[in-house]
C-alpha cells in the first residue's frame, strides 16, 4: 500500500490551494485567537474535536492544517496521514507567516466570522461561542448548528453557516446528518442548498435508513423528487433489509422510486 506523506506549503502555496472547492481548512490554534481571525472557512481542531473530525471527514477530501507557528499543525498533520487521508497539507511558519503573506498581498480571503444576526441565533438555541461546528452538550443527539438550521427548515441561516465554514460531514447521536434533519423539516431549500455543498447523500444512519428511505416513508414526495434528481441511491438497504421502494409510504413516492429504480443499477 502507498504510504501516504504530509506537504508542507508555504503561505503563497497555500492561498493558491485555497481555491480548491473541497478544501478542509483546520485552525489548530485557541478559541480566543480563532474567534479573532482565522483563514476563510477554517474550523477549529482541538483534541475535544479530533476524533469526530477525523471521523466525519472523508479520507479522499484534501486537508490543510495550521497552527501558531508551524508547530503543532505539524503533529495533526501526521495523525490525519496515519487515519489514510489521501492528501494532508501543513501550512509552514502557521498562521503568522499567513499574516504576512496577505499583508503582502492584500484581497486574500479573510475571516467569515458569524454576523451578529447569526450569532444571536446560535446563542438563542444554546451554542456558546462562535464555533459553527459546535454541539450542545446538553442535546443528547449532539446536533450541530447546521442540523439545528436544517431541522428548523431555515435556508437563511443554513446557507451562512455554510459560508463560515459549518462542516457538512457531521452525524448525530444516531447517525444522521444535516441533510436528514433538512428532509424532516420537508424544507426542499435547505435540501437543495446541501445537496448542491456535497453533503453526503446516501449516508446511512446507525439502522441504516438513508434520508431517501426517510423521506419516502414519511410520504414527502416533494424530498424524494429532490433527492432522485440528485442522484440518491435507490437500491441501498437498512438493517432490516427495506429499500426505500419498500418504505413508500404513499402513491407519488410509490410512482418516483419505481420510476427510478428502473433507471439505476442494482448493487451486488
Amino acid at each position: 500500500m502507498e504510504k501516504k506523506t504530509l506537504v508542507r506549503l508555504n503561505a503563497a502555496e497555500v492561498a493558491a490551494l485555497l481555491l480548491r472547492a473541497d478544501l478542509r481548512i483546520l485552525d489548530a490554534r485557541d478559541e480566543a485567537m480563532f474567534d479573532k481571525e482565522h483563514i476563510a472557512g477554517a474550523i477549529r481542531l482541538d483534541g475535544a474535536n479530533l476524533e469526530a473530525i477525523l471521523f466525519g471527514t472523508p479520507k479522499q477530501r484534501p486537508v490543510l492544517i495550521y497552527c501558531y507557528h508551524g508547530s503543532a499543525s505539524v503533529q495533526y498533520a501526521r495523525i490525519f496521514t496515519d487515519f489514510g487521508f489521501s492528501e494532508v497539507y501543513d501550512l509552514f511558519g502557521g498562521y503568522d507567516a499567513w499574516r504576512a503573506h496577505h499583508a503582502a498581498a492584500p484581497g486574500m480571503p479573510t475571516t467569515p466570522v458569524p454576523s451578529p444576526g447569526l450569532a444571536l441565533w446560535m446563542s438563542e438555541q444554546g451554542y456558546a461561542g462562535s464555533d459553527v461546528d459546535a454541539t450542545i452538550v446538553t442535546m443528547a443527539n449532539r446536533s450541530t448548528p447546521l442540523m439545528q438550521a436544517a431541522r428548523l427548515g431555515d435556508a437563511g441561516i443554513a446557507a451562512e453557516l455554510i459560508a463560515c465554514g459549518a462542516a457538512l460531514g457531521p452525524t448525530n447521536s444516531d447517525g444522521n446528518n444535516a441533510l436528514w434533519l433538512a428532509c424532516f423539516s420537508g424544507n426542499v431549500q435547505v435540501v437543495d442548498l446541501l445537496v448542491a455543498k456535497g453533503i453526503a447523500i446516501d449516508n446511512q444512519n446507525d439502522n441504516g435508513a438513508t434520508c431517501l428511505m426517510y423521506a419516502a416513508s414519511a410520504g414527502k414526495s416533494e424530498v424524494v423528487e429532490r433527492l432522485l434528481a440528485a442522484g440518491a441511491d435507490t437500491s441501498l438497504k437498512s438493517l432490516d433489509d427495506f429499500t426505500a421502494l419498500d418504505m413508500a409510504a404513499n402513491i407519488d413516492c410509490l410512482r418516483l422510486l419505481r420510476k427510478a429504480s428502473l433507471r439505476q443499477p442494482e448493487h451486488a
